[in-house]
């Protein structure tokens, strides 16, 4: 055999070991700009420098989101504080046995919760007796828009929720006219409201600090893989930090239209502008925000299972993979 068919054997050699070395990752997550922090750690290498593969699957609704974790089927979700809540504390929108044991391990976004409505619609007052769209009617931000449309002065019996499913799914819902108004989570108001759909409350203005988006995981699984996880907080963080840099706002907008083809330059743009210098959007470090967990609980109680005992922010959380993978 000649040299130069040995050189190009080991040479596929090395890639093959490399290739089964890389963990895999089966993660979930809503389809949408929030992902961004996903797709650099793909596409600019931050998951394979942490010897890892990671599957991203879009998830058509919360239920079939937190079935799948339950299930085993995926390893981490991106998904509501909400949602790891209600499920542990069988409140979720379907009964799961065994009682799933989930926790968030990393914040991912903090705020950014719009109600945006049909362009003829310019205040609260106006849903009454409209149907309107949440992923499911109770988890994840279906709390948000009943408090937003009691404080505007609406009560349960004036509009109809309907399930429509994941924040994407409710974006195009909304502009094809078929719910009159839904929460909306950044960067996905950025299209409707460049259309004339109108925004008619933002959640941290009214309801205050509010931890939106959060990594999640089943306790057992981070147990058993706590490497893993560690290495995923650690390429999602430099993934994070690299796009939260200005020098790289370019390429950061290209990644992102690739991933999200329909999506205008002008609008990737924004949802940069929207997403990266805060206040809200995302949450550099993977840091979770206490106050905003402590207003999700308190809609909970408010809106959740009369009578129903939560635990405090500390029930539902262990950042300890996060001190772990943070300098």
């Amino acid at each position: 055999m000649s040299g130069l068919r040995l050189a190009a054997l080991a040479v596929a050699a090395i890639l093959a070991g490399n290739a089964q070395a890389a963990r895999p990752i089966e993660l979930m997550s809503f389809p949408g700009g929030f992902n961004w922090p996903l797709w650099v750690a793909t596409d600019r290498g931050f998951a394979s420098a942490e010897g890892l593969e990671i599957h991203i699957h879009p998830a058509p609704g919360s239920v079939v989101q937190m079935k799948g974790l339950a299930a085993g089927t995926f390893d981490i979700a991106i998904s509501t504080i909400d949602n790891v809540i209600a499920y542990d504390e069988g409140q979720g929108e379907v009964a799961i046995e065994p009682a799933p044991d989930f926790f968030a391990f990393m914040g991912a976004q903090y705020g950014a919760v719009r109600l945006v409505a049909q362009s003829d619609v310019y205040s609260i007052a106006e849903l009454r007796d409209r149907s309107l769209a949440v992923d499911a009617e109770t988890t994840g931000y279906a709390f948000v828009l009943r408090k937003l449309l009691q404080k505007g002065g609406l009560e349960r019996r004036d509009y109809r929720l309907e399930p429509l499913g994941g924040t994407g799914k409710r974006a195009e819902a909304l502009m094809e006219g078929k719910t009159a108004a839904t929460i909306l989570t950044s960067p996905l108001e950025v299209v409707p409201e460049s259309r004339g759909f109108q925004r008619l409350a933002n959640a941290v203005d009214e309801i205050g600090p509010y931890q939106a988006l959060v990594g999640v995981a089943r306790r057992g699984w981070a147990r058993d893989n706590p490497e893993t996880m560690v290495a995923f907080i650690r390429a999602y963080v430099r993934a994070l930090d690299w796009l939260c840099e200005p020098a790289n706002r370019d390429e950061a907008v290209a990644i992102y239209r690739k991933h999200a083809p329909a999506v205008s330059e002008e609008n990737a743009r924004l949802s940069w502008d929207t997403l990266v210098p805060g206040p809200e959007g995302f949450e550099r470090n993977g840091r979770l925000d206490r106050p905003g967990i402590e207003t999700v609980l308190a809609l909970r109680r408010e809106f959740g299972k009369p009578g129903a005992v939560l635990g405090p922010p500390e029930k539902y959380v262990d950042e300890t993979y996060l001190r772990r993978a943070l300098p």
